[in-house]
């Protein structure tokens, strides 16, 4: 049976747990509203960009700009954009387990896959299991802005243009709700209207004839790399947001775990306390009834 004095330091223990979780959430919450206005800002930009470029893609000659044209290559790179904290419940391993997923499909298919990684988690999981990693962001959530998305989108850019990988899909948890998010699955480079592992087509009009000014190709130039820098950005907002949203629930969850636990080994303790007082009177009982 365990002391009373190793009971109250675990009672006391679980109280400044609990005290921490409760802080945690409310840190996280308060995030996640400054990360949800922005997402939500962005979103309709970004989606009407997307939907734009895709419209685009099918009207003009695809192959007067890079980032619009098909390979037959066998080279895949994966985006996995995770946390560089933990806490948050399943948020990481749910993308983790997603990306396994999705790399095993390119390789059955015979495709040579590397990876791009924004955050510690997914870093430190890939790399601990030998995963071939290309790229590395870390620490870019504290202060996220649009030129991280630019640094990025660059660096895939660049990559996709020297003929690195053929094809670009991304892994990211979308944000629905403080309590909801949903692990996506997307193909960013080249830019299509299809997609060949399950995305959602992106709806385009039917084929056209039309006049550009200036040319084809400069608008191109100026609009697919501002594109994909639209999109990277909308992708880290939605990560951001979607991992306050499951560190709120996950504190939220184990701020209850901890009061239910408080209050399970206040009433052991009371229980032995009350037992060793009984104990004591017994044996002074004992002992004046041995007197007489």
């Amino acid at each position: 049976m365990p002391s009373l004095q190793s009971l109250r330091r675990k009672i006391a223990a679980f109280k400044n747990t609990q005290k921490i979780t409760k802080a945690m959430k409310m840190v996280a919450a308060a995030k996640l509203k400054r990360s949800q206005d922005r997402i939500l800002a962005a979103r309709p930009y970004a989606h009407k960009m997307r939907g734009v470029l895709s419209n685009l893609s099918q009207r003009v000659n695809r192959s007067a700009h890079p980032l619009l044209q098909k390979r037959e290559g066998k080279k895949v790179e994966v985006f996995v954009v995770t946390s560089d904290r933990g806490l948050c419940g399943g948020f990481n391993s749910n993308i983790v387990r997603r990306s396994m997923e999705f790399v095993k499909q390119c390789e059955a298919r015979g495709m040579a896959v590397h990876l791009s990684i924004v955050g510690r988690k997914g870093r430190d999981y890939f790399r601990r299991r030998a995963w071939p990693i290309r790229q590395e962001w870390t620490g870019i959530f504290d202060k996220l802005s649009f030129e991280h998305a630019i640094d990025i989108g660059g660096d895939l850019t660049d990559h996709f243009i020297r003929g690195t990988f053929d094809e670009l899909y991304v892994v990211y948890n979308e944000f629905k709700s403080a309590i909801q998010q949903r692990v996506i699955v997307e193909k960013l480079f080249p830019v299509d209207a299809a997609s060949e592992f399950g995305v959602a087509p992106v709806e385009g009009a039917a084929g056209g004839g039309y006049l550009y000014e200036p040319g084809e190709a400069e608008l191109l130039d100026v609009l697919v790399p501002k594109h994909f820098q639209v999109q990277t950005y909308r992708i880290l907002l939605e990560s951001a947001a979607a991992e306050h949203g499951a560190r709120m629930a996950a504190m939220d969850g184990a701020t209850r775990n901890a009061g239910q636990l408080i209050k399970k080994v206040t009433l052991y303790y009371n229980k032995t306390r009350q037992a060793a007082i009984t104990k004591e009177l017994m044996d002074i009982v004992g002992g004046a009834e041995a007197l007489k």
